[in-house]
């Protein structure tokens, strides 16, 4: 299967918006749950949104009210809307699709970088 591809990251200023997009092609119309997680330097990787096969969704609650996880399975993306932008919110942004035992796939990620 393929890898799935982030994009969206950038600069923005606190308060700012931005929103990333994950494509997945085979992952978002099958059986995969979709997660986004995200990276700092020297912190583990921490799962922030997620949804299911089914369109259930999750969010952290650092960011619920904030950050809001949808997908598109025409398209075989999944997005993460993020809003109200905290410097604390700068990391790498990953994109994984769990797709059963064993089957589980990472993209590269994409930075997101929150300062004035």
């Amino acid at each position: 299967q393929v890898q799935p591809v982030e994009s969206g990251g950038g600069l923005v200023q606190p308060g700012g918006s931005l929103t990333l997009s994950c494509t997945a092609p085979g992952f978002t119309a099958s059986s995969c749950g979709m997660a986004w997680y995200r990276q700092t330097a020297g912190k583990e990787r921490e799962r922030i949104s997620d949804i299911t096969a089914t369109g259930s969704a999750w969010h952290r609650a650092s960011v619920k009210g904030r950050f809001f996880i949808s997908k598109d399975a025409a398209k075989d993306t999944v997005y993460l809307q993020m809003n109200s932008l905290k410097p604390e919110d700068t990391a790498m942004y990953f994109c994984k699709a769990s797709c059963g035992p064993g089957n589980v796939y990472w993209g590269q990620g994409t930075q997101v970088t929150v300062s004035s």
